[in-house]
């Protein structure tokens, strides 16, 4: 049962983020897990409080997610002191690890300055939860589209 609601400290954390990188169009944070992989989140969240240390819009538009990845955490390592904890080609997937996300996101909020608003608190309670899948449903899900492609493929020789 404790696996089906967000932790407090989850919805603080998120609520903290949705806050932080709400003047970013192409950020739109309700996980710890899919959100993250295209690199967008972790460099808005570094640059709406260190927007001195590079220039969004080359980021935002002229990166792979591997490489804004790889940017945002060796800014986060020169300027913050966090150490590299994430490996860019290990988020950048359908599906990234929670629980690394959260470690890493609670690193940067133990540096960055950590105003939450109830407002925003509020927003992440009515995020919807249709889309929470474990980890193991997603891999049984995308193993079963790959035997259904092989089969299509086989189908076709």
């Amino acid at each position: 049962m404790a696996g089906l609601q967000q932790t407090n400290s989850e919805k603080i954390l998120l609520s903290w983020v949705r806050q932080s990188t709400r003047n970013y169009p192409q950020v739109n944070v309700i996980n710890f897990t899919t959100s993250w992989s295209d690199g967008l989140a972790f460099n808005a969240l570094l640059h709406s409080y260190r927007p001195d240390l590079f220039d969004w819009s080359v980021v935002a538009s002229q990166q792979s997610p591997v490489q804004r990845l790889d940017h945002a955490f060796n800014i986060a390592r020169k300027h913050l002191g966090i150490e590299k904890l994430l490996d860019p080609e290990d988020v950048a997937t359908a599906c990234p690890d929670k629980k690394s996300i959260l470690m890493y996101v609670t690193s940067l909020f133990q540096v960055l300055p950590q105003q939450v608003t109830m407002e925003a608190i509020r927003e992440v309670e009515m995020l919807p939860r249709h889309s929470r899948v474990t980890r193991e449903e997603h891999i049984q899900v995308h193993h079963q589209q790959l035997f259904s492609q092989e089969v299509s493929c086989f189908t076709f020789l």
